[in-house]
C-alpha cells in the first residue's frame, strides 16, 4: 500500500483514566510512528465540525457532548498501510465485537466511550488531520 498517514484520537474516557501511554505503546509496538501529537480540549462546536458526517444521526448530539467533555490526544500516525493497520489494532467500534487484544476490547467502557478513534479512509484521514494539525506540527 505504501506509506500513509492517519489520525488517531485518544478519547476523553481514556485520558481521564490516564492510559494514553499504554495506548501509545500498543500503537508504536504495531509499527506505527507518531509524527504529530497534542493534548487538546475540543469545544462542542469543534466536535460538531469533526463529526459533521453524522449530523442528523440519533447519537450525534451525545457524541459531540462526550468528545468535548474532557481532554483528548490527537495524533498523526504514519506507516505502510497506516489506516488499515491502525483500524486493526483499534478493533470494532462496539467493544463487545472487537477482537481480543485490540485497543477497544482492552480499554473501552462502552460503544461511545471506546477509548480511540481512527480515520476510516484516505480522504477522511486528510480531512481529519487538516482539522487538527497545521503542516508544521507534523514533524515525522
Amino acid at each position: 500500500m505504501g506509506i500513509e498517514r492517519t489520525l488517531s484520537i485518544i478519547k476523553p474516557d481514556a485520558t481521564e483514566r490516564n492510559i494514553t501511554g499504554v495506548i501509545n505503546r500498543v500503537i508504536e509496538d504495531a509499527g506505527l510512528r507518531i509524527i504529530g501529537q497534542k493534548r487538546v480540549h475540543w469545544t462542542f462546536e469543534q466536535a460538531q465540525e469533526f463529526y459533521e458526517q453524522h449530523l442528523g444521526a440519533p447519537f450525534y448530539p451525545d457524541l459531540c457532548k462526550f468528545m468535548s467533555s474532557g481532554p483528548i490526544v490527537v495524533q498523526v500516525l504514519e506507516s505502510d498501510d497506516a489506516i488499515a493497520k491502525y483500524r486493526r489494532i483499534m478493533g470494532a467500534t462496539n467493544p463487545v465485537d472487537a477482537e481480543p487484544g485490540t485497543l477497544r476490547r482492552r480499554f473501552a467502557i462502552s460503544m461511545q466511550q471506546n477509548s480511540v478513534h481512527g480515520s476510516d479512509s484516505p480522504a477522511s484521514a486528510d480531512r481529519e488531520i487538516a482539522l487538527n494539525f497545521a503542516p508544521d506540527e507534523i514533524v515525522g
